[in-house]
């Protein structure tokens, strides 16, 4: 398990290295409590570029830890195949050293042993540098020689995958694909004895487990593909795994790892860390100011690289050991800001969070901290609760929400907390904004003068903010001048400003220059104009294959939380009449718990204002829901905003209107913008 952010950060060094000392690949018999599978006999009609003839998959409880084991034999049979001879297997030394048991290759009657000839080159690969990890891992990598189609491949290794922190706790999951190849496959945990764990099954598995004294077994011979239901929530993709576990709950989980993190936060009697905290309060006489401040510190003083060296997957870096390097991953800073809270007299414990993975139906499944890959920081002030993570850059500070939308988390305490659900509740603010002003006072065949500012907000606004904070004012003007002047949009690229709003997490570009208007010239001096940002495509339908079975009918639809909003001011050709400019449709409806909305106003200082908002209401929407809304999509307005210039004719504008305020007339950014209906920002 790895806790980190995902986030891009920098690398720090180069890559890859070979160790300079024997090698840590062990030849060795299959151990005994390995249950070899019977090989399949490969069909003549066989397609694909391999066929698993046997594939056993084999997870070993024991006291010192658990270790993990696959055999595979797989016939070759397209040169796309040939690439599993490039066997590679990677392993945390924390944990101890790998065995390889088999290695060959079957040619008919002949059997050629590879590791006779050919030895394991052991590299240490940190393959996600770019990303400030360093997860001590170990590759050892052999290329099998003369593999040919028409082979059957043989291989047969066993790894220790245990964490040492737990040392006989375990805990994991067994699965097989959704979409495995065609072939035989085995799914099995051991337990030594006084090892049994907890253990729960999916559905799909319940009768194809085989139990003997001391493992469970699930054959398959070629399975067949599942396919979860279409725009279901994610709980419903959970299939054909073995979950096992020595928690007995959560709150286990949660006591256990207090303990790890209280120990890792006590600062020693002369910490340097005692001294910034009593400069934050020499500095900020109020709490929050001091609960800012001390997560600034962790933010801006201590880099992020993820740390996964010598067991580090669960332990952090105490307080003081990750202030003395100035770096660490999510577990370091989080240990560190625990001591500083608590040195400042703040209330605050660790919470462990999924970023990578959906929790969605962790209610339902076993207790397992594998289940999480981060941890951050929740205060409490004057009753007010903050979430603090100080692996995000400094202009994310203390908030009464999570900077993600998460759904489980796990609060860490010594008396053991239980799972704890966030509410679900539609952003309050756009996670995407596109705001452009174009000025075509100088008239149709003439450029216009063009203020485009683009805001994103969430993890796509952190990664804008990645981009284009780092670089100088003109550093920023000379890469959009090179990349748009001249292009379909933009003549030219006056200035380009960036900032990020701390307030409202946005991060905000702005690029100011001129280029040609897309006026669709008409017949009798008749134009249009597209504005950008104006339409929506239709929704699609939510409906399912029909198989006969009540259970698919009940299952819910699925949409990701979003929120868009996009305005458009058009100042007119000063050379046109007013009364014969007119705009199409506008609407305000919601369907499959989705907010459309579009809102146009001509106003009598000539110009025409647009706004079009969407927001997901409901993540969930039933399916007697979904069929009342198949109905109504015929009917959904999916045209584009469109202006209109008539010299012979008096415009039109359809549709119960609202005032629209243009793009310079308010800040776009804040909240409470009309980017929704004003009953739905009332609420």
């Amino acid at each position: 398990m790895r806790w980190k952010y995902l986030a891009a950060a920098s690398a720090i060094v180069s890559s890859s290295s070979v160790i300079a000392q024997e090698p840590e690949i062990q030849i060795a018999p299959t151990p005994g409590w390995v249950a070899k599978s019977e090989p399949l006999i490969v069909p003549e009609n066989a397609q694909g570029a391999v066929f698993y003839r046997k594939q056993d998959t084999a997870v070993h409880l024991t006291e010192e830890g658990q270790e993990s084991y696959q055999g595979l034999l797989v016939r070759i049979l397209q040169p796309q195949g040939l690439e599993l001879g490039n066997v590679a297997i990677s392993w945390n030394p924390a944990s101890g050293d790998p065995t390889v048991h088999r290695l060959r290759i079957l040619r008919g009657d002949r059997i050629i042993d590879i590791l006779e000839d050919t030895s394991f080159e052991i590299l240490r690969r940190e393959d996600q540098l770019e990303k400030a990890m360093l997860d001590g891992l170990l590759t050892a990598v052999l290329r099998v020689p003369d593999l040919r189609i028409g082979d059957d491949l043989e291989i047969e290794f066993t790894v220790p995958s245990h964490d040492p922190t737990l040392g006989e706790t375990s805990q994991g999951l067994l699965l097989l694909a959704d979409s495995p190849p065609s072939g035989r496959f085995k799914l099995e945990l051991v337990w030594a004895q006084g090892q049994e764990p907890e253990m729960r099954f999916t559905p799909d598995l319940v009768n194809l487990i085989q139990r003997s004294e001391n493992r469970i077994t699930a054959r398959f011979d070629n399975p067949e593909v599942i396919s979860p239901p279409r725009s279901a929530p994610p709980r419903y993709s959970w299939t054909r795994i073995i979950e096992f576990s020595d928690f007995q709950d959560w709150e286990s989980v949660s006591r256990r790892f207090a303990v790890i993190f209280d120990e890792a936060s006590v600062l020693s009697s002369d910490s340097p860390l005692r001294d910034e905290a009593a400069q934050i309060i020499s500095a900020h006489p109020d709490k929050r100011e001091q609960m800012q401040a001390a997560l600034q510190l962790v933010q801006q003083q201590v880099r992020y690289v993820y740390v996964g060296l010598n067991g580090g997957n669960y332990i952090p870096a105490s307080a003081d050991e990750t202030w003395e390097r100035r770096y660490g991953d999510c577990k370091g800073k989080t240990a560190m800001l625990l001591a500083l809270l608590d040195e400042l007299g703040i209330e605050a414990e660790a919470v462990l969070v999924a970023n990578t993975m959906s929790t969605d139906g962790l209610e339902e499944r076993l207790a397992n901290p594998g289940l999480f890959d981060h941890v951050l920081v929740r205060a409490k002030i004057e009753g007010e609760t903050y979430w603090l993570d100080g692996t995000l850059p400094d202009v994310i500070e203390g908030r009464p929400d999570p900077f993600l939308p998460y759904q489980w988390v796990l609060p860490l305490s010594e008396e053991g907390y239980a799972l704890e659900r966030l509410p679900d509740k539609p952003f309050e603010l756009p996670q995407e904004m596109g705001l452009m002003e174009i000025d075509a006072r100088s008239g149709f065949d003439e450029p216009a003068r063009i203020v485009h500012t683009i805001v994103q907000r969430g993890i796509a606004g952190l990664q804008q903010y990645y981009t284009l904070s780092s670089a100088s004012p003109n550093q920023l003007e000379a890469g959009f001048r090179n990349q748009l002047e001249g292009s379909q949009s933009w003549d030219i690229v006056d200035t380009v400003s960036y900032q990020f709003d701390r307030e409202t997490q946005a991060s905000i570009l702005t690029i100011i220059g001129s280029g040609p208007v897309d006026w669709e010239e008409k017949r009798s001096g008749r134009y249009n104009l597209t504005l950008p940002g104006g339409g929506f495509n239709p929704p699609s339908r939510r409906q399912r294959a029909t198989d006969g079975e009540s259970l698919s009918k009940d299952i819910p639809f699925y949409q990701a939380p979003n929120y868009s909003c996009y305005a458009t001011t058009v100042r007119l050709p000063d050379d046109t009449d007013f009364e014969n400019w007119g705009f199409n449709t506008v609407f305000d409806t919601m369907l499959f718990g989705r907010l459309y909305y579009r809102m146009m106003e001509l106003r009598e200082d000539r110009t025409l204002r647009m706004v079009r908002g969407s927001r997901v209401e409901d993540i969930e929407i039933s399916s007697k829901d979904a069929e009342r809304d198949n109905g109504r999509i015929t009917k959904f307005d999916n045209s584009k905003a469109a202006l209109y210039y008539d010299p012979r004719g008096m415009g039109e504008a359809w549709g119960r209107l609202r005032p629209v305020p243009a793009t310079y007339e308010i800040d776009w950014t804040q909240p409470d913008v009309p980017c929704l209906p004003p009953d739905v920002l009332d609420e």
